[in-house]
């Protein structure tokens, strides 16, 4: 029980800051590893989504220290979700210190693209060559004056489209599906967060 407690007092931190449950003040974080981050499962992420979720809705509720009832319902939130609090809690960590791992929870919790779509057909590979060279485009558009790319500027971020492997038209219809579709908003924030653009 004093186990629960704990977590149940942190979940109230948790969903107040947006962040991982505290360790207690006797322990210090551990550091976890990119390879601890990659074991944790696709199902231990939805199932960790889920439980956030219903324990974010208590703790919204908690003014001050939370009530028994409250910390009972947000360690039931968990068991509920079919993770052990001691799960939850590793992946809690996990999850605030790996910008990736964070990455992958909006991934496995994207509804799925439509099938036949342009948007399910995008690979991993056609991503990151997207993901490249939208950041290429992404910098020289930024640097652009007076709403008017120069001759310059739309060479380079052509050149950036075409040096990227993907043809426009691919480009192209890439950007409409990615600005559509969560799935591909939510692969390309990983790709951004493991740092892999197409090599």
């Amino acid at each position: 029980m004093r186990s629960t407690l704990l977590v149940a007092v942190s979940f109230v931190a948790l969903a107040a800051a947006g962040q991982s449950i505290a360790a207690p003040a006797s322990a210090a974080p551990a550091a976890v590893t990119q390879e601890a981050s990659a074991a944790i499962s696709d199902a231990d992420l939805r199932a960790f989504a889920a439980a956030m979720a219903e324990v974010q809705t208590v703790a919204a509720q908690v003014e001050g220290t939370p009530t028994a009832e409250q910390q009972a319902a947000m360690a039931a939130s968990v068991q509920n979700s079919g993770l052990e609090i001691e799960s939850f809690n590793a992946i809690a960590t996990a999850v605030s210190q790996d910008p990736a791992l964070r990455a992958r929870i909006a991934v496995v919790t994207a509804p799925a693209p439509a099938p036949g779509s342009v948007a399910a057909g995008v690979s991993d590979q056609e991503l990151g060559q997207f993901a490249a060279a939208m950041d290429v485009v992404q910098t020289v558009a930024a640097q652009v004056e007076g709403g008017a790319a120069t001759a310059e500027q739309q060479a380079e971020m052509a050149s950036a489209v075409q040096n990227s492997g993907l043809d426009i038209e691919r480009f192209n219809a890439i950007s409409t599906a990615v600005s559509q579709d969560e799935s591909l908003q939510a692969r390309i924030a990983l790709i951004n967060a493991r740092g892999q653009g197409a090599q």
